[in-house]
């Protein structure tokens, strides 16, 4: 058994995750049928028009709702919000109007942008031994991909014996249990930070995000999870029924190659991390995803037979490169963030790497439209390639946890207990991490 479900907190927190995932898979099925029965031949306008409200909301949303969550208490915020999206969950089935569609979906997104990364934040301060950490990235990774697999399964099943509506109802029993279980758990107390306010606490996750190296790195490696996750999600349909000439079934089992890909790079990062850094693993993962969609470029003049199982091959390696970037990014994020600060540094988080998802999804949809899978697999391979440069630039092989580091300040300052005073300013080492004393990375 992973080392993290050890943990009886964390047990009951990792359960209502799989729950609320669940219940969210089962929405997302429902939503594209709902949006057929309002919406008819439209159906698809409304549902990218959604998912681009989904996107905003997780943009703009999630950095606001990282300042209130480092002033609340986290138990109660998480419960609220499972109940906010439980009831927005039930009040689906009764709309008949596209616009209420677009405000529930907003509602409902927001009220996400504001539970996930306060959810994330809270796992650090429950487990506080790295290798528990990491193997709860593990579990956290696996949980999204098995949803992912399993969900439109689970979907289905059920649509042979109801009708869609009922989908949503089992969304909102999956936040509804998601609540009970946060409500069962011993949540450790975090102190919110004193002078958090207004525009500057809204800004704090952005700040200490954007003032780190190795985060600013973890930034470029979202654009690359993003260039080559997006040719996966909005192109695999076209190209397997229009190009490949398959059916529905083969688009399945296609999507279902890239998460079992994922699946299994999640599994082995955890013993990854313990014989490589962190740098090390995720660069290897964002090489892989530049990798996968270069050599998608000659594949597409291949017999149909041999495109296929390339297909589904260069998928699960994207899938794969993904988690080996994906998984490890909470370990960056407790490293680099006071404890109270968490929550802001995962909205930013949060926030920016759905940013890169909402630049890529339409871009690859329109190179794919207008230039041909070849070329949308080699422009967004370049993107990767570039992304991935970047990563390696921002993110220095050198970066220690401490640094030393000069300070002014007066003498009798309590941060300079240990101190030593040399060319009229107090210098010395610790752990380092953007705050109210320290604003900028040391040179």
């Amino acid at each position: 058994m992973p080392t993290a479900l050890s943990n009886p907190t964390y047990r009951r927190l990792f359960t209502a995750q799989v729950v609320a995932l669940t219940g969210t898979g089962l929405a997302t099925v429902a939503l594209g049928l709902l949006a057929y029965d309002i919406a008819g031949n439209d159906a698809a306008a409304v549902l990218g028009t959604a998912l681009a409200i989904k996107m905003i909301a997780y943009v703009g949303v999630a950095p606001v709702a990282g300042a209130i969550a480092a002033r609340l208490p986290r138990k109660r915020l998480l419960v609220t919000l499972d109940a906010v999206r439980a009831a927005i969950a039930v009040m689906l089935p009764w709309v008949d109007q596209v616009w209420q569609v677009y405000l529930l979906i907003f509602l409902l997104q927001a009220s996400s942008a504001a539970f996930t990364p306060t959810f994330q934040a809270t796992i650090p301060d429950v487990l506080t031994d790295e290798r528990d950490y990491t193997s709860a990235l593990s579990l956290s990774r696996m949980a999204y991909d098995l949803e992912n697999l399993l969900s439109p399964l689970v979907a289905a099943a059920a649509l042979a014996l109801v009708g869609y509506d009922f989908l949503f109802v089992g969304t909102a029993i999956g936040f509804a249990a998601s609540g009970f279980l946060v409500v069962s758990a011993l949540l450790p107390t975090t102190r919110a930070r004193p002078s958090s306010r207004g525009l500057r606490a809204t800004t704090l996750g952005l700040r200490i995000y954007l003032a780190t190296p190795r985060l600013r790195g973890y930034f470029a490696a979202h654009l690359a999870v993003a260039a080559a996750g997006s040719m996966v999600l909005v192109n695999t349909v076209v190209y397997v029924r229009d190009v490949l000439g398959r059916d529905d079934t083969a688009v399945a089992f296609a999507l279902a190659a890239n998460g079992l890909g994922s699946l299994v790079a999640a599994l082995t990062v955890p013993r990854l991390l313990e014989r490589f850094p962190d740098r090390t693993v995720m660069l290897r993962g964002a090489t892989v995803l530049a990798v996968a969609l270069f050599l998608g470029v000659p594949s597409t003049a291949l017999l149909d037979a041999e495109r296929w199982l390339v297909l589904l091959t260069l998928w699960a390696a994207v899938g794969a490169g993904t988690s080996l970037i994906l998984t490890p990014g909470g370990r960056l994020l407790r490293l680099s963030a006071h404890p109270a600060d968490l929550p802001a540094v995962f909205a930013a988080d949060f926030s920016l790497s759905h940013a890169c998802w909402l630049l890529c999804y339409p871009f690859a949809g329109w190179l794919a439209t207008q230039a041909g899978m070849a070329t949308a697999l080699g422009v967004l391979g370049a993107l990767t390639v570039t992304a991935t440069a970047a990563a390696t630039r921002l993110w220095t092989a050198h970066d220690p946890e401490s640094l030393e580091h000069d300070h002014d300040l007066d003498a009798d300052h309590e941060h300079l207990h240990d101190a030593t005073h040399a060319h009229g300013r107090w210098r010395h080492a610790h752990p380092y991490r953007i705050d109210d004393l320290h604003t900028r990375w040391p040179a």
